[in-house]
């Protein structure tokens, strides 16, 4: 393989940057760098995840995969699957020839990634609330369930009860309530359990890793965990009280590195391990565990 498909660019869907992200979207190609379309036709048996903004397809290992390839401004080949499917960026001098190339080189970690992205999609889906008297979503890595119950005065938590009993959430509404006032009032109950839980976890590992924060931000992103500035503000998805409190250290530990190493190099990973030493087991739950969507 020579030329631009000698240095195609892997990138793994949820990986974690500078700043922790979920699933970046790619940015829309504008209309004159689309390719020939691909035929519309319904998947055949076997079919990979199909992009929504697919414009072309290639078969890997037997798998028709309907692709999106995006011309840029870029010296290497970049792949990428996430959950709308595989995405192809490319350098214009490249050849159809030199991608295709590309992708049957990397075909079975493609084809592998594809599969593990639409379980992922699935446990997403199962993962999905029913708002309303009884919905049960994860709170600290354990199952809660909301009981609308109008004689309070606000949200409070019953701890889990012996026998494997969950926890329970009662919320001040009437079971008449929709399920948008029910989600509204469940989410301003996590954001403030999340501002307190994170500010305390903040002020645990700052003297550990030597650093001084500021100010705490919190985030609705859809994109990003967490990210950290010079100034030392840190900013922190409240969707994160979802998962255990490890994980949630993970995080906090890793926003407060970077006041120390604003990169991901050695020295930063190094820098994690000092104050969260399994940080790459409870990274790999980050990535897998998915979230209840709030949208």
């Amino acid at each position: 393989m020579s030329g631009p498909a000698r240095g195609a660019l892997v990138q793994l869907a949820l990986d974690l940057w500078e700043a922790i992200d979920l699933q970046p979207k790619p940015a829309v190609a504008p209309a004159h760098q689309a390719l020939t379309a691909i035929e519309t036709e319904a998947p055949q048996a076997g079919a990979a995840l199909r992009h929504p903004q697919a414009n072309r397809r290639i078969a890997l290992q037997g798998v028709a995969v309907d692709y999106r390839l995006q011309r840029a401004r870029r010296r290497s080949i970049g792949f990428r699957v996430d959950g709308d499917g595989l995405s192809v960026r490319a350098p214009g001098s490249a050849s159809i020839g030199a991608i295709e190339s590309a992708l049957q080189a990397k075909a079975g970690w493609v084809v592998r990634k594809l599969a593990e992205q639409r379980d992922y999609q699935r446990r997403l889906e199962g993962a999905r609330v029913a708002w309303g008297d009884g919905a049960r979503l994860p709170y600290l890595g354990a199952p809660l369930t909301v009981v609308l119950d109008g004689a309070h005065r606000g949200a409070q938590l019953a701890p889990a009860g012996e026998g494997g009993a969950p926890a329970t959430l009662h919320v001040p509404l009437a079971r008449s309530a929709t399920p948008e006032q029910v989600r509204d009032a469940v989410q301003a109950w996590l954001m403030r359990q999340a501002r307190a839980h994170f500010t305390a976890r903040l002020e645990h590992f700052a003297p550990l890793l030597q650093v001084r924060w500021t100010r705490l931000a919190l985030s609705s992103a859809q994109s990003r965990w967490g990210s950290a500035r010079a100034d030392g503000s840190i900013r922190l998805n409240w969707r994160l009280m979802h998962f255990s409190p490890a994980v949630i250290d993970y995080v906090v530990a890793h926003e407060l590195a970077h006041l120390r190493v604003m990169d991901h190099s050695p020295r930063f990973w190094d820098t994690v391990a000092t104050v969260v030493p399994d940080y790459a087991a409870l990274r790999q739950r980050l990535r897998d565990e998915p979230t209840p969507p709030w949208q």
